[in-house]
């Protein structure tokens, strides 16, 4: 039986409408997130650091939400896609690298604003990894550390430093050094090939032992009585979880002997 010849080229013409739509509820937040970098770099550039702080780690809640919020409308879209990872690069690579170095790079001189490159260079380079091989890695990990988490080391170290300043204040000298390491850690961390759990096998709807819902429901009350002090330990904790299971790998990597021709 012959085709309709309006079958197919209909039907392409519907997936290109699709993938150039613009859906508004999801690039709703993406444009929050986006906004959430910009007023971080300009709170940096008034000197208000605790909230250019705060506003990295608003960005990271609405970059978690535009893409479920996407699947959950069935409202995904290349222009979504590209949309997103363009705020991404604004709110986890330009805005921390710039707070950071108002805060606590500017005074190495030259060598300050080059770190905080290497910091930027590191989430453009991540993210367009990102993009390029999100078909064929294992999605049980990502491929170096996301650009979310390497903002929220840089971020949560400015955060934790104001949040507890007079408690620090011994330190105050060793702030700025910590400032260099954590940048450098989080920028080279984002383009090495150390697997990071994504989450993406955590089910919510799944049972989970009583000690499991004690332990969560502890960390939430903690968490709402301290957010600098759990989210900055949190992500720290995240950021060496990647290089422990990392070692594990190689510890339980079979040794192969040579083989000896006879």
């Amino acid at each position: 039986m012959p085709q309709s010849p309006y079958t197919k080229p209909s039907l392409n013409r519907a997936q290109t409408l699709r993938r150039q739509s613009i859906y508004l509820l999801p690039n709703l937040f993406t444009l929050a997130a986006l906004f959430s970098g910009f007023y971080a770099i300009v709170q940096a550039m008034n000197g208000k650091f605790e909230h250019a702080a705060l506003a990295i780690f608003a960005a990271m809640i609405l970059d978690g939400l535009d893409g479920r919020v996407a699947r959950m409308t069935h409202t995904q879209s290349e222009f979504g896609a590209q949309f997103d990872s363009l705020s991404d690069m604004v709110s986890f690579g330009v805005a921390p690298a710039l707070v950071m170095y108002s805060w606590g790079l500017s005074g190495f001189g030259k060598l300050g604003w080059a770190v905080a490159f290497i910091y930027c260079a590191g989430a453009a380079l991540r993210l367009a990894r990102f993009n390029t091989n999100i078909e064929t890695v294992d999605k049980r990990f990502f491929q170096g550390l996301p650009s979310p988490a390497a903002a929220a080391l840089v971020a949560g170290l400015v955060w934790i430093n104001i949040e507890y300043h007079e408690d620090l204040a011994p330190l105050a000298e060793l702030l700025p050094y910590a400032a260099m390491f954590f940048t450098l850690f989080a920028g080279l961390t984002m383009v090495s090939n150390v697997p990071f759990w994504s989450f993406k096998e955590l089910h919510m709807r799944k049972t989970v032992p009583f000690v499991t819902l004690l332990i969560a429901t502890l960390v939430l009350l903690i968490g709402a009585s301290r957010p600098a002090l759990v989210l900055f330990s949190f992500f720290i904790c995240y950021a060496a979880s990647g290089y422990l299971y990392w070692l594990w790998k190689i510890i339980k990597r079979p040794v192969t002997s040579p083989k000896l021709d006879i």
